[in-house]
Formats: C-alpha cells, structure tokens, sequence
C-alpha cells in the first residue's frame, strides 16, 4: 500500500492571458490549416500573453487564487518553487519577483528548471524541503510564457504551444489525503531532440550575425513523441509498481498537456476508458510545466475531483526530463 502522506494540497489556483488565438488564427500567420492542427494534436486554440507581460504577474495572480482557496496568508508561506523555463529574466529568479508582488516576506523563493517536468519536479523538491527543514507552507507552480520563445514561421512548433499558469499550495497532510508517491527521470543524451539554443552562455543574445531563430524552440517531433510515449508509460508503471497501486485503482489520470495522440497513446498502454483520463489540451495547448497544475485547478473548482479521489499524474519535457506522481484528495 502507499505511504503515509506527508503533505496535500490546500489550495489551487490557475492564471491565463486574456488572448485566445484559435486554429483558424495560425492559418492567417503560417501555412497551416484547423484541421491539420486537430488531426496531429488535437488542439483547437490557446492562449497568448501579450508581448512584454512579465510571467511574474501571471504566476502572482494564479498564487493569489491559489491562496485565496486555501485561506492562507502569503505571510503564512515558507517555500515558493516555480518551475519554468521562460522567466522574466535570466536572474534573479521570478520566484523571487513573485514572493514581492505576493508580500510572502517569509518565503525561501527559488525557480526550477525542468521544462514540462517542472510542476512534479517542484512536488517532490517541496515535500523533501518540508520534511527536512520545517517548511509548513508551500506554494508549488508551473507557469510559462512559451510564446515569447515560438518561431512564428515554423508550423510544426507554432501550433503546439500556448501561455498560463498553475499554481498549488501545500500543507501538512492529515495522513490520508495527499502525495502519495513521486518518481522523477532524466536523460540528458536526449537534449538536442527539444531545446532552445540561444539566450545562454553557448549562445548569448548580443552574438554578432546569430540567427533570430537559433532563439526559439528547436523540436525533432516524431522523435519527441516516441519517447514520450516510451517514457510517461515506464515511470507510470514504476509509480503505480512502487505504490502497490493497479491502474483500476486510479480514479482519474492527469497526463501533460502536450498532444492528444500521446494521451490517448499512454492510455491505451494501461486500458483507461476515456472517462478516466483528463483532457484540456484543445483549450490551452501545451503550456510546459503549467498543464498539470492548470488541470488539478479546473478539477478541483469544477467539483469533478471528489473526496478521496485517487489522481495519477504524468509528464514528459525537454531535457529529457519525466515525471510521475501519485495523490489522494
């Protein structure tokens, strides 16, 4: 059976830009078309933050929701874990710019980079820290602005990806409900498969006759799909294995947001009806370490996640990084 929780979630949250640019949209900007976009993603739109919105406002008002829901003070936070790739800046860390604009003046604030690994990631970092250091409170968010990093010209890309934000707070748990078990991975000899080359030290902005476009996502996808498909069914079974947890036991699986012929894919492997498996891709695209913590949100004020539900969770990004996690609500 699992293991004692020590933490749950206390409050959730979710923040998206205003902006929607539909299927139709993109077939104004690049050759492309609604329906080639649905039949290879099963997106239909997502939303776009305007050029220059910082995504510290973003992560603030899906960290408010969040605290706001689970009638928490942001004085009463310990930890603040932001998992992105696409901060406002290089440093310091948005978490930082996030813990001013919240007044969380008691907060250890740091990002984390794991791409769309980033929110479980985050989960797992936050229940060691507060196992360890006496943390009682925590906030744990996914947010991106991936569209700041997008080559508008590239359709296989500029399709996929959209902006917002998810965010949890995290409390001691009574022992029954909460994260029940965590599995990360990485694989660093995949990197070049998913990856944004310039902006670093390798390949800095100021880099005299440096193509604009070595500045935006860079993605082999049939490559990606295949070992995404490979790896979020591998640490799912590891989780479910470690857990002593059947794949009929779960009541629902959130997998990232990333493309529906992957989660219908990673569903057909453990023979989970459709009922079972969550979907808001069409609506948001993939929004990296945000979908997960922006689906929990929609469940949890949509009344669709019951009490004592058993949620799995996974997910899969560029680094490779994947990740599963186990939770009662």
């Amino acid at each position: 059976m699992p293991k004692k929780t020590q933490i749950m979630v206390l409050g959730s949250g979710r923040a998206l830009p205003e902006k929607i640019l539909t299927n139709d949209d993109l077939s104004q900007r690049v050759d492309t078309s609604d329906t080639w976009i649905r039949s290879r993603t099963g997106i239909c739109q997502r939303h776009v933050a305007e050029p220059g919105t910082a995504l510290s406002d973003l992560v603030t008002a899906a960290a408010q929701n969040a605290l706001e829901d689970a009638k928490i003070a942001a004085e009463e936070i310990d930890l603040i874990i932001l998992g992105t790739v696409t901060g406002d800046m290089k440093f310091p860390a948005t978490a930082c710019f996030v813990q001013a604009k919240l007044g969380a003046k008691n907060a250890v604030a740091f990002d984390l980079s794991a791409a769309c690994a980033g929110f479980l990631y985050g989960l797992q970092v936050a229940e060691g820290l507060m196992a360890t250091s006496g943390y009682k409170h925590a906030l744990v968010i996914g947010g991106e602005i991936l569209t700041s990093m997008v080559n508008w010209q590239d359709r296989d890309t500029c399709v996929l990806f959209g902006d917002g934000v998810g965010a949890v707070v995290l409390g001691p748990s009574d022992g029954e409900h909460g994260l029940l078990h965590s599995c990360l991975k990485s694989d660093g000899t995949f990197a070049k498969l998913l990856y944004n080359p310039g902006g670093g030290s390798l390949l800095p902005p100021a880099t005299p006759g440096a193509d604009p476009a070595e500045f935006s996502i860079h993605m082999a996808g049939a490559d990606v799909f295949r070992h995404a498909v490979t790896a979020m069914t591998s640490v799912l079974q590891q989780l479910l294995d470690e857990a002593g947890v059947q794949t009929s036991d779960l009541d629902l699986l959130i997998p990232h947001q990333a493309n529906l012929r992957i989660i219908e894919a990673v569903a057909k492997r453990f023979h989970l009806p459709k009922s079972k498996v969550f979907v808001n891709v069409d609506r948001y695209g993939n929004t990296s370490a945000a979908s997960i913590p922006i689906a929990l949100d929609e469940l949890r004020r949509s009344g669709e996640l019951k009490e004592g539900a058993l949620v799995g969770m996974v997910t899969f990004g560029a680094g490779f990084t994947w990740a599963a996690a186990l939770m009662r609500f």
